[in-house]
């Protein structure tokens, strides 16, 4: 998976959009507001931060060299996600892109998901 293909994938989401909150650098995907993703635009290896169920992360990183605790985020609610090696499938990431979006949505009250159509 490339950057491009990670930003359609997560725009195609319901109530999702991309910002730049922390500078032009750092790409930030939200649903209803609320970071679900985020990666550096200016880095060499392309990794995602991605929000996680704490028990998941810890397996995630036993199992997957390439999780590891989130960077520059919680540690027990978000993992970084190194993707340029190719080692994990685009499936996988989308998988693990898709657990984030699920756990935001899920926080979320029931008037909101309602109003978004979640």
């Amino acid at each position: 998976m490339d950057l491009l293909t990670f930003q359609n994938y997560c725009l195609q989401k319901l109530a999702v959009t991309e910002t730049l909150p922390f500078g032009p650098d750092t790409l930030v995907m939200k649903v209803a507001g609320k970071m679900f993703a985020l990666t550096g635009l200016d880095e060499p290896d392309f990794r995602i931060n991605l929000k996680c169920d704490p028990d998941r992360a810890v397996l995630l990183r036993e199992r997957h060299p390439e999780i590891v605790p989130g960077w520059h985020m919680s540690k027990t609610h978000w993992n970084t996600v190194y993707v340029e090696n190719g080692s994990l499938t685009d499936a996988h990431v989308r998988e693990l892109i898709d657990h984030s979006y699920d756990l935001v949505v899920a926080g979320l009250t029931r008037k909101v998901r309602v109003e978004l159509g979640l």
